[in-house]
């Protein structure tokens, strides 16, 4: 499971001299007027250092949020910055309670207010063939349960987010701070993308880029760190969208057509394992592999490494997802003894809570299986 980011271990003067080399590539890569976006992913492919302080403008830069000419940066970021705040005042606004009010699914309220105090609406706010104990449900009644149901999800899993983390969890203001950025997004994104909404474990996946954007050493941009991850967290999910719906998870393109292209590439380059797996031990992916794809690897490692993981993730100009399946692979080989040597239930105990590895390794050995 994540864990608090680790203090960085003490490293041997060639391995020093191999992230200072690292990071004066990258920082070149990024003073350039007009940025090379292929040495900027080839670069960051091999881990962004975190040094560099450059890692939140790296991520933008291969999310495509930022354009790759430096001279319309501050314009771009001006325009987004705009949108977002005006999706907030278009779905989100507050009572003077300070709860959440939620809007009708199209950003604005219809014929009657929808306040919510404390989770539900006020007896007088309801007109009487809304009322749920009133025989005529109207689509306008069931929208607010839907709407209300999902936003109570949101707050559960938003408090649950890396709770070993002070920057997510804790009664500190900076941490509550963090994470009503965190519901805003999320609640933000269902509500223009009726189609998926939202899906438990999104929190996940949108906790690195706000960690990263919000530790942005340029002050401004840690600011905006709300608005950035919004469309960032968009741009990411466009690859994997079809992951969340679960009307496709049968299909070629759902969850169990990517778990079907993940054996499909074990048996490719280790038949024997595969078989084992899925034959022998009848360790079906569905038990392991499906939290390890749908969370792109957010709880199979501490957070420092998942970040680091990330870095190679971002680098496919086509999206994260065939890169994610080959690190899945690679984790599949990197312990084949062990599940060679087990049974279906510790095969299962030991890819459920994969064991601490070298991240350098893993994705030495994912990047030769392409």
């Amino acid at each position: 499971m994540a864990s608090s980011p680790q203090s960085p271990q003490p490293q041997a003067p060639a391995q020093d001299a191999l992230e200072i080399s690292r990071q004066s590539r990258i920082l070149a890569a990024l003073s350039k007027k007009v940025i090379d976006l292929d040495e900027l992913r080839m670069l960051a492919a091999q881990g962004v250092p975190d040094g560099a302080g450059v890692r939140s403008t790296v991520w933008k830069l291969l999310l495509c949020y930022l354009p790759n000419d430096r001279a319309l940066w501050e314009q771009e970021l001006a325009k987004k910055r705009s949108q977002y705040e005006a999706f907030k005042d278009e779905f989100l606004s507050n009572t003077v309670g300070g709860n959440t009010a939620i809007r009708g699914p199209e950003g604005h309220s219809g014929g009657n207010a929808e306040h919510v105090q404390n989770g539900s609406l006020d007896r007088s706010e309801i007109a009487q063939d809304e009322h749920p104990l009133s025989l005529g449900k109207t689509k306008e009644w069931n929208q607010f349960v839907e709407y209300s149901e999902m936003i109570e999800q949101v707050d559960r899993d938003v408090k649950r987010t890396h709770p070993d983390m002070h920057f997510f969890c804790g009664d500190s203001s900076f941490a509550k701070s963090n994470q009503e950025s965190l519901k805003n997004i999320l609640i933000i994104f269902a509500k223009l993308n009726a189609g998926i909404r939202y899906v438990q474990g999104m929190n996940e996946i949108l906790a690195p880029l706000f960690f990263v954007f919000r530790n942005d050493p340029d002050y401004k941009n840690a600011n905006f760190a709300e608005a950035d991850s919004f469309f960032c967290f968009v741009e990411l999910l466009s690859g994997l969208r079809d992951n969340f719906c679960q009307k496709l998870d049968n299909s070629a393109v759902g969850i169990q057509g990517t778990l079907s292209k993940l054996m499909q590439l074990l048996r490719k380059y280790d038949g024997e394992l595969q078989h084992h797996l899925e034959i022998r031990t009848e360790v079906n992916p569905q038990f392991y592999a499906f939290r390890w794809i749908t969370l792109l690897l957010t709880q199979e490692f501490n957070f420092a490494d998942t970040i680091h993981i990330w870095d190679t993730l971002l680098t496919d100009p086509d999206g994260p997802q065939e890169t994610l399946l080959r690190i899945c692979c690679a984790m599949l080989i990197l312990v084949r003894k062990r599940l060679l040597a087990g049974d279906f239930t510790s095969n299962l105990k030991l890819l459920q809570s994969y064991p601490p590895t070298n991240i350098g390794h893993l994705l030495y050995v994912a990047n030769k299986l392409q």
